[in-house]
């Protein structure tokens, strides 16, 4: 048992290391390079303000700047925002900061050319699609023919139907393929929220002690004015009339 054990084990790993032995040759054999040409690239850059009203932990509510509510959730502990030339974090926000994320989408086309070359003696040709050859290490590899597909014999090009077994051809792929690659760039600015406005003015009383005036003099009572000199000069009427009568009296009298 443990004879067969190990005789299969080591048919295993000779098989691996044949077929490993195997793919490197043939594609040794095969000669592969790849060139990319990048074009112009386009730039688009798309602004969105907005203002925060919530910080909690890692947890951001910001409204929109048209009026819509938005939750970033689990934001990153190596976020960054440029406030007044200073790198803040999430635990830096405060309600009332204005905030402006600028994204920036950079679309590059390149074109990736492929050109795959082999050398061999056609060993058997199934014309179009596949043909052996014995390639320069003695190895014979098949290969898929593509359409349209050309081989240089003797510096003249035919087709699969032009093969002949023992030709000593050389034939070259060429693949171009049209890529795009975009990057996106993110980057966040903000303002810290204004001041809070200072409390309003309150009055203040100011006390001045002044002395009391002098009181003043009393005035003269003055008659009402309804009052007049007329009974007054009645009376010194009657006075002197009554002190002639008293004359007159005592004159007889005596």
């Amino acid at each position: 048992m443990n004879s067969n054990k190990w005789t299969r084990l080591w048919l295993v790993l000779a098989l691996g290391v044949v077929c490993l032995a195997l793919t490197t040759s043939l594609s040794a054999q095969v000669k592969s390079e790849t060139s990319t040409a990048s074009g112009q690239a386009a730039q688009e850059v798309q602004v969105e303000r907005g203002e925060v009203v919530y910080v909690s932990g890692n947890d951001v509510v910001v409204k929109m700047e048209d009026g819509t509510i938005r939750h970033v959730s689990n934001v990153p502990e190596s976020a960054r925002i440029r406030v007044d030339g200073k790198e803040l974090g999430v635990h830096d926000l405060k309600p009332g900061m204005k905030l402006e994320r600028t994204i920036t989408t950079t679309t590059t086309p390149k074109l990736v050319t492929t050109v795959k070359s082999v050398k061999g003696k056609v060993w058997n040709v199934t014309p179009p699609s596949n043909v052996i050859l014995t390639l320069e290490d003695g190895s014979n590899q098949q290969f898929k023919i593509p359409k349209g597909q050309k081989f240089n014999v003797d510096g003249q090009m035919v087709d699969a139907w032009g093969l002949k077994k023992g030709m000593l051809i050389t034939a070259t792929k060429v693949v171009e393929e049209p890529v795009s690659e975009v990057s996106v760039q993110r980057s966040v600015s903000g303002t810290m929220p204004p001041p809070p406005p200072p409390p309003p003015d309150q009055p203040i009383i100011v006390a001045v002690l002044t002395p009391a005036p002098a009181p003043a003099a009393a005035a003269p009572a003055e008659l009402p004015k309804t009052g007049s000199e007329l009974p007054l000069i009645g009376l010194l009427g009657l006075l002197s009339t009554a002190s002639s009568f008293g004359i007159r009296a005592f004159r007889r009298i005596g």
